[in-house]
C-alpha cells in the first residue's frame, strides 16, 4: 500500500559522541501489530519447540560467529526456541528482500541498513513495533535523533542496532614507507593517492573509486564538503540537487580521480566496497572509503600479510582541511518482516538482540558504533574508531524518502552518471542534468 511521503529528517549525532544521555520521553505514537512482549510473557520456556529465521547480512566473521552463537543460546535459554540463522551478503540482500516479498517465503526477523527501512515500510513489509519499542527500557537510552530512519508516518517499524559512520582506511605501511603524510585536504589526497601509484604500479588502486551498490557512501562526503547535497523536500515534493555547484564540485572531483587524476583503474568501474576490500587485503589498494568492519575480513582474507601494523583509518579531509568532511549517518538495523509466524516471538528476539548488552557487542564487534551513551563514550579514545568517532559529529543522511532505496540501488543513478563522464559518453553537466531529472522522478513517485 502506497504511504504518505516523509517528512525529511536530519539525524543529529553530535551529541551521541559527544556520549550524552538520551531524552527517553518523547516516542511517537501508534498502535503495533507487533505486540510488545513483555519478559514475563517468554517465561517458562512458553516458546518451547518453534524455531525462528532471522537473516543476518553480511560475511561472518570469527566475532560476528561468536556473537550469533551467544545471542541464540540466551534466546534459546529465556525462550526455548531455536533460531534458523541464515548470512546473506549485503550486495544481494535487495534480490532476496524483494523475492521474499513477492513469494512470502522471508525470514521473521531480518537485518537492515537503516536507510532502507522506509522503501520496505512503503512495500508493506516490516511490522509496526511502536508498543515494543516504548516498553522496553533498553530501547529509551537510544537517543531519539537516532529514530529518524527507523518511524514513518509517526510509527516504528525497526530497532537501531549500530551506528554507521565511513573513514579512509590505508596502508599504513606503505605512507611511513613512501613518506606520505595523512591527507589534510582534498589535493592531499589527490597527491598521496598519484605517490602510491608511481610506487606500486598501475594495477594498484591509490585511491579506490567505488562505483558498485554502496558508491554514494564514498561519493557524498566529497559532494557534502563542497556544500551540496542530493535533493531536498520543498513545497511538498522533492527537488534535486545534483546540478547546482556544491553537488557539481564533489561529483567532478570525485570522477576526476579516475579520469584526471588516475589515481584508480577505469577498468573497474562498478566496484563496491567488498570488491575493493578483497583487493585490499591482497595489496592492490592503497586508500578506500569505508567502515571499521572490514579490519576483520581483510586479515583473515590475506593470510596474516595484512594486519594491524599495516591499516588505519583517518578522517576523509574537508576540501579546504578544516577538519573532517560529513560522511554518511547511518547504520544497521533491526526488524520483524510481515510474514513472521510468531509476531510475539520475533519480538522477544528483537529486544534481546537490540538491547544493551548485545546491542553494544553487535556494533563493536561489528566495527560499527554503538548507541548507548556510556559505550560510545569510550571510543574517543580508540585510536581505530576516533576517526569514526570525529567523523559522526558532522555525518549526514541521505533523502529520507521511501524510494531512495530505489534510486540509490536499483537504479543506481548516480553510478550511472559518474560510469558516463568518466567513460566519455557525457561531460559532467549533462549527467547531472539527466540524473537530476530521474533522481526527482523516483523520489517523486
Amino acid at each position: 500500500m502506497k504511504i504518505m511521503k516523509i517528512a525529511v529528517t536530519t539525524a543529529t549525532t553530535a551529541a551521541l559522541a559527544l556520549g550524552l544521555a538520551a531524552c527517553g520521553s518523547s516516542e511517537p505514537a501508534g498502535n503495533s501489530a507487533a505486540p510488545a512482549a513483555d519478559s514475563s510473557a517468554a517465561g517458562g520456556q512458553k516458546f518451547a519447540g518453534q524455531k525462528l529465521t532471522v537473516w543476518r547480512l553480511g560475511t561472518p566473521d570469527e566475532k560476528q560467529n561468536a556473537l550469533m552463537a551467544d545471542l541464540n543460546a540466551k534466546f534459546k535459554e529465556t525462550t526455548g526456541a531455536d533460531v534458523n540463522l541464515q548470512w546473506v551478503p549485503w550486495p544481494e540482500a535487495q534480490a532476496k528482500w524483494t523475492a521474499a516479498l513477492a513469494g512470502g517465503e522471508g525470514p521473521d526477523v531480518t537485518e537492515f541498513g537503516n536507510d532502507q527501512v522506509a522503501a520496505w515500510v512503503a512495500q508493506d513489509a516490516l511490522t509496526d513495533i511502536t508498543d515494543l519499542v516504548k516498553s522496553h527500557p533498553d530501547f529509551q537510552q537510544i537517543p531519539q535523533n537516532l529514530w529518524g530512519y527507523e518511524t514513518v508516518d509517526g510509527k516504528i517499524y525497526a530497532a537501531p542496532w549500530g551506528g554507521g559512520t565511513r573513514a579512509v582506511l590505508y596502508r599504513k605501511d606503505w605512507f611511513k614507507d613512501l613518506g606520505i603524510e595523512v591527507p589534510k585536504n582534498w589535493d592531499d589526497l589527490v597527491a598521496a593517492g598519484k605517490k602510491i601509484v608511481a610506487e606500486k604500479g598501475k594495477d594498484v588502486d591509490g585511491f579506490a573509486f567505488n562505483g558498485g551498490s554502496d558508491a554514494n557512501m564514498s561519493l557524498s562526503p566529497f559532494v557534502w564538503s563542497a556544500g551540496g547535497d542530493f535533493a531536498a523536500f520543498e513545497g511538498g515534493k522533492w527537488v534535486g540537487k545534483l546540478t547546482e555547484p556544491g553537488f557539481k564540485e564533489g561529483f567532478q572531483y570525485y570522477t576526476d580521480l579516475v579520469v584526471k587524476h588516475g589515481v584508480s583503474r577505469k577498468s573497474a568501474l562498478t566496484q563496491n566496497s567488498v570488491d575493493i576490500a578483497t583487493r585490499f587485503a591482497n595489496g592492490k589498494v592503497g586508500m578506500y572509503v569505508t567502515g571499521g568492519w572490514d579490519i576483520t575480513t581483510i586479515k583473515e582474507q590475506s593470510g596474516g600479510k595484512v594486519g594491524d601494523d599495516q591499516m588505519a583509518f583517518f578522517s576523509l579531509p574537508a576540501k579546504d582541511g578544516s577538519g573532517p568532511a560529513p560522511a554518511f549517518q547511518g547504520g544497521n538495523d533491526i526488524a520483524i518482516w510481515k510474514d513472521a509466524k510468531n509476531p510475539e516471538l520475533a519480538a522477544e528476539y528483537i529486544k534481546l538482540a537490540a538491547g544493551e548488552e548485545f546491542g553494544t557487542r553487535y556494533a563493536k564487534e561489528g566495527g560499527l558504533l554503538p548507541l548507548y551513551p556510556k559505550a560510545l563514550g569510550e571510543y574517543a579514545s580508540d585510536p581505530i574508531q576516533a576517526p569514526f568517532a570525529e567523523t559522526f559529529k558532522v555525518a549526514k543522511g541521505f533523502p529520507n524518502d521511501t524510494n531512495w532505496a530505489e534510486a540509490n540501488d536499483t537504479k543506481a543513478v548516480l553510478q550511472s552518471a559518474a560510469r558516463a563522464v568518466i567513460e566519455g559518453k557525457k561531460d559532467v553537466d549533462t549527467a547531472l542534468a539527466d540524473a537530476n531529472k530521474e533522481l526527482e522522478e523516483i523520489l517523486n513517485q
